[in-house]
């Protein structure tokens, strides 16, 4: 089966925050196409990954790329948002 083997952030501009988070996977020689699309898939399905790039080594290996939107939440001016009266609804 594969082995997953780096994880992390890049940007493509120095000191600009990244929007991409990477996850970098090998899949061994023996890998059959069965097998990589079914873990390519659950990487999609449920860890709400995209492909970015495949590279296909000498040998037979394949070293696969998937990236997925870092989420940042803002908050409020205000700070956490709190209500002392009773609720309009």
């Amino acid at each position: 089966m594969a082995a997953m083997s780096h994880e992390g952030r890049t940007s493509a501009v120095p000191g600009r925050v990244p929007e991409y988070e990477y996850q970098v996977l090998r899949l061994p020689r023996g890998t059959s196409r069965q097998e990589a699309r079914q873990l390519l898939t659950e990487h999609a399905e449920y860890g709400r990954w995209e492909l970015a790039r495949v590279r296909l080594h000498f040998g037979g290996a394949r070293t696969v790329w998937l990236r997925r939107r870092i989420l940042r939440v803002t908050r409020p001016a205000g700070g956490t948002a709190t209500s002392t009266g009773p609720r309009p609804w």
